[in-house]
């Protein structure tokens, strides 16, 4: 189910469970086939909303309906952002606030200057800034280990580049560079499963060959 359509069924059972609204036919059914994590994430707001008060969920609906006038480019965009940012450890989320309040205070006219120096970059390379500061400045080195992952394996492997030293990205970006496409699996899949303590070497054996 798309993200959209979740949102638009919150607000739904939203209304619902405070009686602004008459709950359509099907509804509780509908909601019962939610994964259980969606299942709990819609009592919660729920719960929320019925703390409001009368301002406070006319605010919410006016928001609502700014957040659906936006081009659609423009909400998937948001949305790409925010659930990056959500995925970033607590310490690299605290380094990107502390950036935006500096690039908050710069002139406007320097802040244009960045923009379109950011705007004209590969697109593959503004992408790989969502991995937060650490990867992303390792992006265009590691791009080729990063590209077509498993869903499966894809939060480890982050997790992993993030644990490395930036020499050791480094090393693994011109190790991934020199492997052709075909080898770049089986590359991916050694990493994660090498321990920390022997990654060092097993980068060194792997550069000499």
């Amino acid at each position: 189910m798309c993200r959209d359509v979740l949102r638009r069924m919150t607000l739904l059972a939203l209304l619902c469970a405070t009686g602004a609204v008459a709950a359509p036919a099907g509804l509780a059914e509908l909601l019962e086939r939610l994964p259980p994590v969606a299942q709990s994430q819609l009592r919660r707001n729920a719960e929320r909303w019925q703390g409001w008060n009368a301002t406070g969920q006319a605010d919410f609906r006016a928001r609502v309906a700014q957040w659906d006038a936006l081009p659609r480019a423009q909400r998937d965009a948001t949305r790409e952002g925010y659930l990056a940012w959500r995925a970033l450890p607590a310490a690299e989320q605290v380094q990107v606030q502390a950036a935006a309040a500096q690039f908050a205070a710069l002139p406007p006219d320097v802040q244009n200057a960045w923009r379109a120096q950011f705007d004209a970059l590969d697109r593959s390379e503004r992408r790989g800034w969502l991995l937060g500061p650490a990867l992303g400045a390792d992006y265009a080195l590691l791009q080729p280990l990063l590209a077509q992952v498993p869903e499966a394996e894809h939060a480890k492997l982050l997790a992993t580049l993030r644990a490395m030293t930036p020499q050791q990205r480094r090393e693994l970006g011109v190790l991934a560079q020199r492997t052709p496409p075909t080898g770049r699996e089986a590359l991916r899949r050694e990493l994660l499963a090498v321990s920390p303590v022997d990654r060092a070497d097993w980068l060194w054996n792997r550069l000499q060959h």
